[in-house]
């Protein structure tokens, strides 16, 4: 209850910032609509039919109460609601976020162990010095390097470079075009996990419980299984919270390299429009992601972790 409290209040909070951030994005939102060539009396006309008119505390109170029941307001570019306006959006860029974490959790958590076991092996050092590498890397230039190898000069035409999907249609009908964006967010959340994984494996190995099972003669596929394995993850589920909640953000920039029909258009064309109801859902979209993952992530530590089940 503490936790949801803290959401709440965490939300609460993002809201002000993110309407007091559309509110100071220069240009006149009904000039944006009308064009230059607009009168004063279809400006000031257009204000009042999107109550921009009111004073900023009405504005805000009318927004906030309008989230709590479901509405996210109209479009002010595209004048439709705006859970209309992004419903096929949203499901295209959470596919990817979804397919790329039901990749990259498993393989990262298997990559920080594996390592962890092969303390100082040669397949430690080289996925070290792998992950390092890759964790370096903006996912920009991961996606732009990906099209070079496999869709134009090395391995010409093995998979498209771009993304494109056409109103209506669902990505799961062109996975194909698919790969590319998964594997680059793939690349982008794999390294950070596999890295706290590792350090929490080794950390873990390394105290005293697991030295005593393997004292009891305790097998060592038991020892890593049972006694090591779910205190290593305890930590992990922090970081995979944190990334998974990070691909809703990076997902913007892989849509943008391969053109791809999500979030992350619909949140460049409102800012250049300067459609604020667009850009307010989307980023309390983004926020209430960050807290419902953080908060299931505590959970799965407890569920994990036998030394918190033991206190509760």
């Amino acid at each position: 209850m503490r936790r949801i409290l803290l959401g709440l209040l965490v939300l609460a909070l993002v809201s002000v910032v993110v309407f007091a951030a559309t509110q100071a994005l220069p240009g006149d939102p009904a000039r944006s609509i009308l064009g230059r060539t607009a009168t004063p009396a279809s400006l000031k006309a257009l204000r009042q039919q999107l109550n921009l008119d009111q004073p900023v505390l009405q504005q805000y109170w009318n927004w906030i109460t309008g989230l709590l029941h479901g509405d996210m307001g109209t479009s002010l570019a595209a004048q439709e609601p705006v859970s209309t306006y992004l419903h096929d959006r949203l499901i295209n860029s959470a596919f990817l976020v979804v397919v790329a974490g039901l990749i990259s959790i498993p393989l990262s958590v298997a990559i920080g162990a594996y390592a962890a076991l092969r303390r100082d092996r040669f397949f430690d050092v080289s996925s070290s010095i792998g992950t390092l590498l890759l964790a370096a890397l903006p996912e920009f230039v991961v996606g732009v390097t990906l099209v070079v190898l496999f869709a134009t000069t090395v391995f010409k035409h093995t998979f498209p470079a771009v993304a494109y999907l056409a109103p209506g249609e669902r990505p799961w009908n062109h996975l194909n075009e698919m790969i590319l964006p998964i594997v680059t967010l793939v690349i982008a959340v794999t390294p950070y996990v596999a890295r706290i994984m590792r350090a929490s494996m080794i950390e873990v190995l390394e105290s005293d419980y697991v030295e005593m099972a393997r004292l009891k003669g305790v097998p060592e596929r038991q020892v890593v299984v049972r006694h090591a394995l779910p205190n290593a993850l305890g930590p992990t589920f922090q970081v995979i919270a944190l990334n998974l909640a990070y691909l809703a953000g990076g997902v913007i920039v892989v849509e943008f390299v391969f053109s791809y029909a999500g979030i992350g258009g619909a949140l460049s064309n409102a800012v250049s429009t300067r459609d604020m109801p667009v850009v307010q859902a989307l980023a309390m979209l983004i926020a209430a992601l960050y807290v419902v993952l953080n908060m299931l992530a505590d959970i799965a530590t407890i569920l994990v972790t036998p030394r918190l089940r033991t206190r509760l």
